[in-house]
């Protein structure tokens, strides 16, 4: 059979993290596993037990209600407005998603036409710019930037600059994947600013919104002046809740824009399974006491890969579960550094494909799924794979 690759197809860039997991696992060997976005800390056991009794219920064995269940709901909506300090209802505002770059995708094909510009960071998760143009719509970057050993901070002045005549929204993410680059109210005021005066639409992926550090606020910007009627916002249970194998995300957003949210979910993929909902609920809903001992273990974390990569080019993340090094530094390709990283026991993600600005240049390191006895090996393995 003779067949053309789909025009949708032509963009869309890999994001090397199943290879490196591929190898990885079928390696036998013990290595330190910083590729992909997984975590070695385990959920909510409440959550754990609802999802086990779950599993017994009739009721949870169904698609039904086809735009979640009406617990989830309620809590998420309840979750968004006190973050955000805007009014949501779960019945009138919410619809539940199979994760949430499930609900991303939902949320770009239920709001942007084809040849519609969106703007992103740079850099941003390749998974998110994939959707982006699976949705027909065309990613326009936005640096981030940080000198070595330094936060990464947004390039407010080419934001101003990026947007044109077919720009119609933003997607934005704090903690930014993979960066771990944080938007501060300062930024937040641009962005809102920006979005009343272009009449934008802000889809606010907050995956990791509260795994934030040294003591930062949490800030949302829907409660901002004219933000409200013009923000959607996406959130999930894999990062904050720890409960990626559950697939559940959800879609909060004002009445006028839940008719196509809902029409576009129930054509694409419908529901997570029953069996996760009501476990993720109650993991949310506990979370306002079990995130900061959780929260207090990243930070450990990231302080230690930080003190072990201490005088190498990487910019400190100020939330999340990643950090870049730059090795372009060294003559160095993400690439080239991955595989030499395997030969001293370390699996690494290149990230070519997750900015223009910021890509290839860059090795990314997991730190959600190693604890720090064991990261406390990382510095000299990535000196000697540097040469150094």
């Amino acid at each position: 059979m003779t067949r053309s690759r789909p025009a949708r197809l032509h963009h869309i860039a890999g994001i090397g993290v199943d290879r490196m997991g591929s190898i990885a696992d079928a390696s036998g060997k013990d290595f330190l596993r910083l590729e992909n976005l997984d975590t070695d800390i385990l959920p909510d056991p409440e959550a754990i037990a609802r999802t086990v009794h779950a599993a017994t219920e009739d009721a949870d064995n169904s698609y039904l209600p086809f735009i979640g269940q009406a617990r989830l709901r309620d809590i998420a909506a309840r979750h968004v407005s006190a973050i955000s300090g805007v009014s949501y209802s779960g019945e009138r505002n919410c619809v539940i998603s199979a994760g949430g770059l499930s609900g991303i995708l939902n949320v770009l094909l239920a709001t942007i036409e084809v040849g519609d510009e969106v703007i992103v960071t740079d850099p941003t998760y390749a998974g998110l710019i994939n959707r982006v143009r699976l949705a027909g719509g065309v990613p326009r970057f936005v640096p981030f930037s940080f000198e070595p050993g330094g936060e990464w901070r947004l390039d407010r002045t080419a934001l101003r600059a990026s947007i044109g005549p077919k720009t119609t929204a933003m997607l934005l993410m704090s903690p930014s994947m993979p960066s771990g680059g944080c938007l501060d109210a300062a930024d937040w005021a641009v962005v809102a600013e920006l979005c009343v005066a272009h009449d934008l639409l802000l889809i606010v992926d907050t995956a990791m919104e509260r795994l934030v550090f040294d003591s930062r606020p949490v800030l949302h910007p829907a409660g901002l002046p004219g933000m409200a009627e013009r923000t959607i916002t996406v959130g999930s249970s894999a990062k904050e809740l720890r409960m990626i194998g559950w697939r559940v995300g959800w879609i909060v957003a004002p009445d006028a824009f839940m008719p196509d949210l809902v029409a576009v979910s129930l054509a694409n993929v419908v529901v997570p399974v029953g069996i996760g909902q009501d476990a993720v609920a109650t993991a949310l809903e506990n979370s306002a006491t079990t995130l900061a001992p959780y929260v207090d273990e990243l930070q450990a974390r990231r302080d230690c890969v930080l003190e072990e990569l201490r005088g190498l080019p990487v910019g400190v993340p100020g939330g999340g579960w990643s950090l870049l090094l730059r090795v372009s530094d060294f003559g160095l390709d993400g690439a080239a550094m991955s595989e030499r990283l395997l030969e001293q026991g370390v699996c690494a993600t290149a990230m070519a494909g997750w900015g223009e600005t910021h890509g290839g240049q860059y090795i990314r390191f997991v730190y959600a799924n190693e604890p720090t006895r064991r990261l406390r090996a990382l510095g000299a393995r990535v000196r000697a794979a540097l040469g150094l």
